[in-house]
């Protein structure tokens, strides 16, 4: 399978192509339900993270929650 460059937080990283933003999120070890995702600067709803495909150049930005008190 081919690759293709995104951009994940400032950073340049090869994925395969054809990747879902879900894939991305899970070889992260990140639970999809506790972050919020951006996709070339427009917020992705976490239903639509699996059809979400990734092209060549993408810019990704996730905030990852964490709890407290």
């Amino acid at each position: 399978m081919s690759q293709i460059r995104i951009t994940l937080n400032g950073q340049v990283r090869p994925v395969n192509a054809e990747t879902s933003l879900l894939a991305v999120l899970e070889s992260l070890d990140l639970d999809p339900r506790l972050v919020v995702v951006e996709h070339n600067r427009r917020i992705v709803r976490r239903p639509d993270f699996e059809a979400t495909s990734l092209s060549d150049g993408d810019a990704i930005e996730v905030v990852h929650f964490v709890g407290g008190g």
